[in-house]
């Protein structure tokens, strides 16, 4: 039985996919086998050390200690995609409010209720709220994952030129994306052609600040910026800097900041991107069986610190191990299952960055269980072993 902990309110569709009969679902747990969550901040949380796997009912996870996790030797998954549809849906919207100043007339005419004839108002103030139509325009996409090639396909069909930066394309994003995307070779030439911008990467220590004072000041005059991914990726020191130099028209995020309030030239969103029921449903189903299949099986999937792994379950027991990407590690693993006269049926390794990743199929395990798993934690920078012998 494995304790799951819910650190928000989860979707039921998401919980469902954990049976009664494996999974105990406690918000109060102490010492969790996995954790699930949406924006909970884990940073100032404890990990216990019977913590095996957190999952993110979403795709950022810079509200988890994801350093601390991998040292620990706990992969922390996302669910890349699944509010994909919602965040595109809030994007087009973002498109239409940036240059139609919708928000600021609507706010205007609330105003009026004192105004014997409102209609003669409307009329004679509506001018202050013109703006231009986004067909024919130039919309730069920075980041075609999931949500980026939904919006660079969608702006298409609206009738915008569409231009697209990601030095990380991935094959399987290549396929979904239009042949009508230009490519810009660099970010500067993105935003120096376009006339609205919007940001689709996830925030880390190389994206964080990348609108800058020197991304601001090659931009071209009068762009539009939305940023529906992450706070941090723009400076708001630069970009009311770049708003007053008339660099920025509008600004549109989806995340709060202090800073950015009171400029008329800034709408921000109480982050909404994901706020749909069809998404919290998505987000927490994929989550929960992501995490379902590790605890299960050691199988990983949409990991952001592990490397993906995937052993389709045989009957067989199967012991999983992380350990630090050094050389002549499968070396040292298989002198420890000679000792133990354990029969490898399949082996597969994989690696992310400083971290590697084994699930090691058996014919057989030893009578003591706890001598293996202690001669493999004996091996230099392994940090985590898992036995699986059961079947889910």
């Amino acid at each position: 039985m494995y304790t799951i902990k819910t650190l928000n309110q989860i979707s039921q569709a998401g919980l469902s996919k954990l049976p009664e009969a494996e999974f105990l679902i406690d918000p109060e747990a102490a010492r969790p086998e996995g954790i699930i969550l949406r924006s909970f901040d884990m940073h100032s949380m404890e990990l216990n050390d019977n913590l095996l796997g957190v999952a993110r009912a979403g795709a950022g996870t810079n509200n988890i200690p994801i350093d601390k996790c991998t040292e620990m030797g706990i992969p922390v998954f996302n669910t890349p995609g699944a509010n994909a549809n919602a965040v595109k849906e809030l994007v087009l919207a973002g498109l239409l409010v940036s240059s139609r100043r919708i928000i600021n007339g609507a706010q205007w005419v609330q105003t009026l209720t004192e105004n014997e004839n409102v209609e003669k108002a409307v009329e004679a103030g509506k001018k202050q709220f013109i703006g231009p139509e986004i067909a024919g325009k130039t919309l730069g996409v920075i980041g075609l994952g999931a949500i980026g090639v939904l919006v660079a396909n969608a702006a298409l069909d609206l009738g915008m030129d569409v231009v697209g930066y990601d030095p990380f394309l991935t094959l399987e994003a290549a396929w979904h994306l239009s042949a009508s995307v230009d490519k810009a070779e660099t970010l500067e030439e993105l935003v120096a052609k376009s006339d609205y911008i919007t940001i689709h990467i996830p925030l880390n220590d190389k994206t964080r600040n990348t609108f800058d004072e020197k991304l601001f000041a090659v931009t071209k005059k009068g762009a539009r910026l939305l940023n529906f991914a992450r706070g941090g990726l723009v400076n708001n020191d630069a970009l009311k800097d770049a708003i007053e130099k008339g660099i920025i028209a509008r600004y549109i995020t989806d995340f709060p900041d202090e800073t950015l309030l009171g400029n008329e030239n800034i709408i921000v969103l109480p982050h909404l991107g994901a706020s749909t029921p069809e998404s919290e449903e998505n987000c927490a189903e994929m989550a929960a069986v992501e995490l379902r299949e590790y605890l299960r099986y050691g199988n990983i999937r949409n990991s952001v610190n592990f490397p993906g792994c995937i052993v389709p379950y045989s009957g067989k027991p199967r012991i999983a191990i992380s350990h630090s990407n050094i050389v002549n590690m499968i070396g040292q693993l298989g002198a420890v299952f000679t000792k133990h006269h354990i029969n490898i049926d399949k082996m597969v390794n994989n690696s992310k960055g400083e971290l590697a990743y084994n699930i090691i199929v058996c014919d057989n395990l030893p009578e003591n269980i706890k001598e293996l798993v202690d001669d493999l934690y004996a091996i230099h920078s392994v940090k985590k072993v898992r036995v699986l012998n059961q079947e889910g």
